[in-house]
């Protein structure tokens, strides 16, 4: 065992030094980020689908597209695609600006109850092709809101010019990939 002597003068041990790589690697923050930014862009533009019905035109031709929205009143559809803006919205925002990232585990967890609710809704409809998506997307959800609340949560912190811009970018990012192309879909396709 080598030792040497610290700047305090106290023997400390030598420490296998590891080789220093630039290969990527698996880390949990690093999935959990990743799935936060997935089903965030998911769950956001899935919502803003739903959202986009409250308009009489759009939610007159959407059981054409989806069957079971005719099950469904236009108010409710509307409220899940809202609550779903601001659940995915919620995955990533808080996290990333730090500012209140605990609302990104209980954005989670606010989604996974939606998805249950969800697989309930298409079983009792008999609609059973629909729960194992509706199980998966839940189940993920379930993991991020787990792993930000217990495993690997985010500690508040600061405002920064840096965080405010990348959140700003998410922003842009989630209104050119998600809100706008949902938006051209729906008012422009014939179902």
């Amino acid at each position: 065992m080598n030792q040497h002597v610290s700047e305090n003068h106290l023997p400390v041990e030598d420490v296998e030094q590891q080789p220093k790589g630039r290969g990527m690697r698996f880390t949990l923050n690093g999935a959990l980020w990743s799935l936060q930014a997935l089903w965030g862009f998911f769950f956001a533009g899935s919502g803003f689908g739903k959202v986009l019905l409250y308009d009489d035109a759009l939610y007159a031709t959407a059981p054409q597209a989806v069957a079971w929205y005719a099950a469904v009143p236009q108010s409710l559809i509307v409220l899940i695609g809202i609550l779903e803006v601001l659940g995915g919205i919620g995955l990533i925002l808080p996290a990333m600006t730090g500012v209140r990232p605990n609302l990104a585990p209980l954005a989670a967890a606010g989604l996974t109850l939606t998805m249950i609710l969800a697989a309930g809704f298409h079983i009792m409809r008999g609609e059973y092709e629909l729960v194992p998506a509706n199980l998966l997307l839940g189940g993920v959800a379930a993991f991020i809101a787990v792993g930000r609340w217990k495993l690997r949560p985010i500690a508040p912190s600061i405002i920064t010019t840096s965080r405010v811009l990348k959140s700003f970018a998410v922003v842009v990012a989630l209104a050119l990939l998600a809100f706008a192309p949902t938006w051209f879909t729906m008012t422009n396709a014939q179902f």
